[in-house]
């Protein structure tokens, strides 16, 4: 028998896991993590450096604002613009980034900033996809043991999400220093980096009431025992 408590820790921890897994698995779905705002967009034109870096970045695309297509008989109408992203292959994710100058050295902070932020949101949310398997098994099996290690999944999950902002903010500004962005255009933090950034709190919430769910049936599973016993 599941004391209250315990019972309500379990439910609540469950909702932020689950509105978790939601923010996190949105944000590494989308493609605004960072945006680059050009105000004299419209007076550009698709030759200019300013025009190219109007759009956002993300951990799977690299998206730009370019003028609407229009038929062959009609000018474009460079007020009306659209999203067009290019996403980028599995060997370009994984390969080596290089120092600019005429060295070509190699720059593995950025190589491993870049392979992280690639990783460690997938890891994260197989580890919450993991942790769910186990607790449908401790429900079935009718087992509160098994909470502990939802609880250390949960928590690895929390610190693979903090990860991979860090990372992806950490490769930016490395890729900042190296090419400096172009005078008028301006770089600001995406929606979709928020969502990421907020999941990694509602998983640490989530894994402290496990644990404690845990820790604290395990102390009264040994009190009861010992008064049996007694």
């Amino acid at each position: 028998m599941v004391d209250n408590r315990y019972a309500t820790a379990l439910v609540i921890g469950s909702v932020l896991s689950l509105l978790a897994t939601v923010y996190l698995s949105v944000a590494v779905g989308t493609q605004h993590w960072y945006e680059y705002n050009t105000p004299e967009v419209n007076g550009t034109t698709q030759g200019d450096p300013v025009y190219a870096m109007n759009g956002t970045r993300a951990l799977w695309w690299r998206c730009i604002l370019v003028a609407s297509s229009s038929h062959w008989y009609k000018t474009p109408d460079k007020n009306k613009m659209e999203t067009r992203c290019s996403s980028f292959s599995l060997s370009e994710q994984f390969s080596l980034k290089m120092k600019p100058g005429k060295n070509e050295e190699e720059d593995l902070l950025r190589t491993y900033l870049w392979r992280c932020q690639f990783l460690l949101p997938l890891v994260s949310l197989a580890l919450v996809f993991l942790s769910g398997l186990v607790g449908v098994c401790a429900c079935l099996c009718r087992s509160f043991t098994p909470t502990f290690f939802v609880g250390v999944l949960h928590l690895l999950a929390g610190l693979c999400s903090l990860g991979t902002v860090c990372c992806f903010l950490a490769g930016v500004d490395l890729l900042h220093r190296y090419f400096p962005l172009p005078e008028g255009v301006e770089g600001t933090l995406g929606w979709s980096l928020y969502l990421a950034l907020i999941s990694f709190p509602l998983q640490m919430m989530a894994a402290a009431l496990f644990l404690w769910a845990a820790r604290s049936h395990r102390k009264n599973y040994t009190r009861m025992t010992a008064y049996r016993v007694a």
